[in-house]
């Protein structure tokens, strides 16, 4: 089972979170491919999220985060001891995400998106200072992301599998050529782990 974590303001329509249900289907896995939509709330987003998974084993089960979906990522496996990979993950969204209290827009629809004060305070509850196995996940971070510093979250995950990407951007625009990557680390497609 593979649970996807979209980034702040995004969604299932996401480009990543799209070729990632789009890949599980084509290897008639579709039904093991779980990507809801988050609240902007980051407490209701944890309980929407463990309520998909609930009942599903540890080892059966690993979350792809992206951007804030990987901050989530991280706290979920930390709590649940599954495998997470974390796509460009924010590493201290309580400081990126101050300047973005108030409402806007999600990125693909034109549905208005409030992040809310308190909001911050339900993100510091989510913090994981130090990851416990470190074998247990794997991060792809871009060097030329250019909303988040990749050297943040290369130290922030010591001792796991890392790729760092040489340049590419936020989106990782060609997260198609690491998508069996990723899904391998998961335990889908060749090289199960």
């Amino acid at each position: 089972m593979i649970l996807y974590l979209h980034g702040f303001r995004s969604s299932p329509l996401s480009m990543k979170a799209r070729l990632t249900g789009e890949r599980m289907a084509q290897l008639g896995r579709a039904a093991e491919f779980l990507c809801p939509q988050l609240p902007a709330s980051p407490r209701l987003a944890m309980e929407l999220a463990f309520g998909l998974v609930q009942g599903v084993p540890a080892g059966d089960l690993a979350i792809i985060g992206s951007s804030l979906g990987g901050y989530y990522a991280t706290w979920m496996a930390e709590q649940l001891g599954c495998r997470a990979v974390l796509l460009n993950p924010a590493v201290v969204p309580m400081l990126d995400l101050d300047q973005h209290v108030g409402v806007t827009t999600a990125y693909h629809s034109d549905q208005p998106f409030e992040f809310k004060r308190e909001y911050i305070e339900e993100l510091r509850a989510l913090a994981v200072p130090r990851i416990s196995h470190p074998e247990r996940y794997f991060l792809l971070a871009c060097t030329g992301d250019e909303v988040l510093d990749y050297r943040d979250m290369v130290n922030h995950y010591p001792g796991a599998c890392q790729k760092v990407v040489q340049g590419s951007d936020h989106a990782i625009s060609e997260y198609a050529d690491y998508l069996d990557e990723v899904l391998a680390f998961c335990g889908i497609g060749g090289g199960a782990r």
